[in-house]
């Protein structure tokens, strides 16, 4: 039986559902056709019955039955009778005296006993017997009071008529052969039909199957299986979240390419920077020409420079390639008040020339306490670095909008679009330290917390960052807080 399942479990999807099909419509058709066998066969029996009710029935059987009981014989008569009738008579010793109109004797069983033994007690039996020839008969076997022809007592007999059944088993037969080849055919058609109706309804899943084979193949992310819009079922939907898939990470491919690529070009620089600083120390080192010591310190300077904005900028690729799941986990209920307090304390140090002044309410929000504290750092970075020495960075919270304003040169309309892509700097801009990132991971954190960033110019001059965070002005009971 297991052998069974597991070729059954092998066989490809369509071939399955044939065999279920057909499988189902064979129970079907043969549990029919039982049911009609077996009605027919009723049918017939109760016609055969009703045939011997009227023979037992007829005027002068009783006549008869007394005379081949006087005259107790137990072969028909030589002449053929003009009815196609079995009759006797049974005596208590089971005895078979045969009358003169029947076609032949009919073997006596205990039941044709049973029924003399019990006498008017018993209302007969109708059974199937057969006759000395070997012909099924339909038997109906009653009792009937007698007189013993020697003492005079009354006694019990039996009258025993019968008909034969081959005419009924041969239709019976008949209809059983017709039931068989209509079943026969009900179920190759059905096995046929289900092997259609597999190949159409799945024939999507074959397409589905044959892209997911050609994307492992070739890594072509894409092919795109077509579905019609006003389709609904499991395979429609299937198609559509395939189609979803590989356009998700098609996406995803040519963002991950394009981040190599940008972060090559961003290294390239700093790294050509560096080397030829270190080149320059070491062949001095080698051929015993010492720096002067201006330069030397110059140098010095350059390649501490270049060291700071390589780990910058391996920070900032770091942030942006960490997975959805590991920000999620740190998610929490955290005080943005504090929070920019924190990045405030880091900007001034950052700008000790400059005025930084603070407005702020009480916000509660959820987010990641670190990569948040970050975005606010970078979008003060931002005020601090393009602002010139002795202006005034203004910070305000309010109902849970963060505005960042400064007094620098502001940015341009055109590069507005522009200051949240990755590695996108204002040519402006270029001579400043800073890896082109610090924006577009302010962008992906407040986007993560559910709020929006935007970056205009300012009235007056400069420019004003604006973050809005959803959020209340007091913690939500119950919720754990950053400490």
């Amino acid at each position: 039986m297991n052998r069974v399942l597991r070729r059954f479990r092998s066989l490809p999807i369509r071939s399955r559902l044939a065999l279920l099909v057909a499988a189902a419509v064979a129970f079907a058709v043969a549990a029919v056709s039982v049911t009609c066998w077996f009605i027919v066969q009723g049918r017939l029996y109760d016609q055969v019955n009703d045939d011997l009710e009227q023979a037992r029935m007829k005027p002068g059987q009783w006549v008869e039955m007394q005379n081949a009981l006087t005259n107790c014989t137990q072969s028909p008569q030589t002449t053929k009778p003009f009815r196609n009738l079995y009759s006797q008579v049974v005596k208590a010793d089971g005895t078979a005296c045969v009358t003169e109109d029947s076609i032949g004797a009919v073997k006596v069983t205990q039941a044709d006993k049973d029924v003399i033994k019990n006498g008017m007690s018993s209302r007969g039996i109708i059974r199937n017997g057969t006759a000395d020839d070997g012909t099924p008969v339909r038997v109906m076997t009653v009792p009937q009071p007698a007189q013993n022809a020697g003492t005079g007592e009354q006694t019990y007999v039996a009258i025993t008529i019968a008909v034969s059944l081959e005419g009924t088993k041969s239709t019976l037969n008949d209809l059983a052969l017709i039931l068989l080849l209509v079943s026969g055919v009900g179920v190759i058609g059905a096995g046929a039909a289900g092997l259609a109706v597999a190949r159409a309804g799945l024939r999507p899943v074959d397409k589905l199957t044959d892209a997911v084979e050609h994307v492992a193949r070739t890594e072509d992310l894409n092919i795109r299986i077509p579905v019609e819009d006003d389709s609904e079922d499991e395979v429609a939907r299937l198609s559509r979240s395939f189609n979803s898939m590989t356009s998700a990470l098609a996406s995803s491919r040519e963002l991950q390419q394009q981040l190599i690529a940008d972060a090559g070009h961003e290294l390239r620089t700093p790294l050509t920077s560096l080397r030829t600083n270190i080149e320059l120390l070491t062949r001095s080192e080698e051929t015993g020409r010492p720096i002067p010591e201006a330069d030397r310190k110059a140098l010095l300077a350059s390649v501490k420079a270049q060291m700071t904005e390589l780990a910058a900028l391996i920070g900032d690729l770091q942030e942006l390639s960490r997975s959805e799941s590991q920000r999620g986990e740190r998610v929490q209920v955290i005080s943005l008040e504090d929070t920019v307090e924190s990045a405030l304390r880091r900007a001034r140090l950052r700008g000790p020339e400059l005025t930084i002044t603070a407005d702020l309410q009480p916000w509660y929000v959820r987010a990641e306490p670190a990569a948040l504290e970050r975005a606010v750092v970078n979008v003060l970075d931002n005020a601090v670095k393009f602002s010139p020495e002795g202006s005034t960075i203004e910070v305000a919270l309010h109902n849970g909008v963060l505005t960042v304003r400064d007094h620098g040169p502001g940015i341009p309309a055109d590069e507005l679009p522009h200051v949240f892509d990755r590695f996108w700097r204002s040519p402006s801009a270029r001579a400043l330290p800073g890896s082109g990132l610090g924006l577009s991971i302010v962008a992906r954190t407040v986007q993560q917390a559910g709020g929006q960033v935007t970056l205009a110019r300012a009235e007056g001059g400069g420019t004003v960052a604006t973050v809005r965070l959803p959020g209340a002005p007091t913690p939500p009971p119950g919720e754990p807080q950053e400490a």
